[in-house]
């Protein structure tokens, strides 16, 4: 692609950018050629400000190692060893290497970034596809992927954390904002955030789930440990964890919220080493504290607190229990 003075300027460049332009290509230059000797000049974000107007090409650039300031390509960038640079590393579309990618400032693809080793960047993580690393996946600052996160480490974010597909870790999935995942996030070790963790699936953590707000979950919640948050924790399905599952002072666990009442006993089970204080709704599979032990809660409200009508959206018909699935 060419581009020429006319075509930049109907951009609305900033002024410097254009004056460099036209005095270091004469008002016109290949497309990949001006985004190279921007790099080479320090213009590293009129670079990045280039390709977000232009866009990615079908180009594929192929090297054994890149070790330097910055690199912005505007097609796929192929490197068989690994990457390491300073500031920015930016593809129009795929970053792939058979080593590491670590960034001072900002890791971004148009399409996927796969690394052979760690993916480490100093600020944001971006990619338009899917993220993997065999190691590891570190943010200083936020991670945002419009595909799928894969690492066979943890994957951690010092802001939040938004995948618009499945997270998968083979160890801990940590947030230092919130955590926002379109599908199931799946970890071996926790699932941890200091604000709210919102899954439009299932969760499941080989360790404990710990949220600093509001733990939500379109399908149920699973933990090798326990399942703590600060806010509720609402569940489409069940919640399960082999310690305790509680909730932040105040709020309640509401288990089966896309469950018919009479499956609960099926698909909305609530297990733990004990029955919470702070269960609103769900079927308790195990013994209950508040009852005899031949006598297991049943999913209904208890207390002198309980709303008629509240998960059913009717009244209750003349002698059954609020919240009874008779």
């Amino acid at each position: 692609m060419q581009l020429t003075k006319k075509f930049v300027k109907a951009k609305n460049p900033c002024a410097g950018g254009y004056k460099w332009f036209l005095r270091d290509h004469n008002g016109q230059g290949d497309y990949q050629a001006v985004l190279d000797a921007l790099v080479a000049d320090g213009r590293v974000s009129d670079a990045c400000w280039l390709l977000d107007q232009f866009g990615p090409t079908d180009a594929v650039l192929k090297l054994d190692a890149v070790d330097a300031n910055a690199i912005v390509f505007a097609g796929t960038l192929e490197v068989r060893m690994g990457i390491n640079v300073d500031t920015v590393v930016r593809a129009g579309r795929s970053i792939v290497t058979g080593g590491g990618i670590r960034a001072g400032e900002t890791i971004m693809a148009g399409e996927n970034i796969t690394a052979g080793a760690n993916i480490a960047s100093g600020g944001d993580l971006r990619a338009g596809g899917d993220v993997a690393a065999d190691w590891g996946i570190e943010t200083a600052t936020r991670l945002d992927c419009s595909g799928n996160v894969r690492a066979k480490w943890d994957i951690c974010a010092g802001q939040d954390l938004a995948v618009t597909g499945h997270l998968h870790a083979g160890q801990d999935v940590q947030a230092q904002g919130a955590i926002k995942c379109g599908q199931g996030i799946k970890a071996g070790g926790d699932v941890r955030a200091e604000k709210e963790i919102d899954a439009a699936c299932g969760i499941q953590a080989g360790g404990s789930i710990l949220c600093g707000d509001h733990l939500a979950s379109g399908w149920g919640l699973i933990a090798g440990e326990d399942i703590r948050a600060e806010g509720a924790i609402r569940a489409g399905e069940g919640v399960q964890a082999a310690g305790i599952i509680e909730a932040g002072a105040g709020h309640g666990i509401y288990a089966g919220l896309s469950v018919r009442l009479d499956a609960w006993s099926a698909c909305a089970r609530v297990v733990a080493q004990s029955r919470p204080e702070q269960l609103v709704s769900g079927h308790w599979d195990g013994q209950d504290d508040a009852a005899p032990a031949d006598q297991p809660w049943d999913g209904g409200w208890r207390g002198e607190a309980a709303a008629p009508g509240f998960l059913t959206g009717r009244e209750p018909a003349a002698g059954q229990e609020p919240g009874s699935r008779n």
